[in-house]
């Protein structure tokens, strides 16, 4: 259900239901929780998260919603809200290789990711108006926030099929590439991370984090305060010596 490899500092995350395309159920969000309990254990700098089979997540499962109602929709869709913000504001960068399928929920894990990678073949939509329903796993706070306005309430309210180059045009995806090449870009992308100061990626991922959603003045101040306390730690010791040496840093 949920395949997990670590190497080089570097997790990969499969989403591996393929016979439901990957949907997700009360188990499957069970078991990427027991997925990120163990890479927070374990000297891990970059996530990748991607499907198997022709889906990356083809959104929630409707076959367990179908028949909720009331407050177990609502704790269904807090599992996952709060798995989701887990992710999101972990200090370890997250990668999404959207391999195939974003739908819905798909699409609500994909822009908890910090970062986003397309296969040529993938097709994303937010289609839940189309069930009678909106979304549940933060969508409609996220998708504005990552697009604007306008286009969000485009694929929210047509709950049209967007390809993987529309995607990109809204600024939803960093890259567009081959399907063959997605993980390939991914892993790219996630070892030109790695090599970089874990305390200084995740200390800069949590000022952007916590900027947004404050006036300038106050993130200016933020920044001003966090930045004051990564001098004198390891990395930045190693980090500047590197360069007055000029060789390369090795953080440890």
């Amino acid at each position: 259900m949920i395949d997990l490899k670590i190497e080089e500092r570097i997790a990969t995350v499969i989403f591996n239901r393929p016979e439901a395309m990957n949907a997700l159920n009360s188990d499957m969000l069970d078991a990427l929780k027991n997925a990120i309990d163990r890479i927070e254990k374990e000297d891990v700098r970059v996530v990748i998260f991607t499907g198997a089979g022709k889906a990356f997540i083809a959104g929630a499962d409707t076959k367990e919603m179908e028949y909720l109602r009331g407050m177990e929709v609502a704790s269904f869709s807090k599992k996952g809200q709060d798995l989701f913000r887990r992710i999101e504001t972990m200090k370890i960068t997250t990668i999404a290789a959207i391999n195939g399928y974003a739908f819905g929920g798909g699409m609500e894990f994909a822009l908890a990711c910090d970062l986003r990678i397309a296969s040529e073949k993938a097709k994303m939509a937010f289609p839940e108006v189309t069930l009678g329903i909106t979304p549940g796993f933060s969508g409609t706070q996220r998708l504005p926030r990552a697009i604007g306005r306008m286009n969000a309430m485009y694929m929210l309210m047509t709950g049209e099929v967007i390809d993987a180059h529309k995607a990109k045009e809204f600024g939803l995806v960093l890259d567009v590439v081959s399907p063959e090449d997605v993980m390939d870009r991914a892993v790219e992308l996630a070892k030109s991370i790695a090599k970089n100061s874990k305390t200084a990626v995740g200390m800069a991922k949590e000022m952007v984090d916590l900027g947004l959603d404050m006036t300038l003045d106050g993130g200016i101040a933020l920044e001003n305060a966090m930045n004051a306390t990564i001098f004198g730690t390891p990395d930045q010791i190693e980090g500047m010596a590197a360069f007055r040496e000029k060789r390369r840093a090795h953080f440890e």
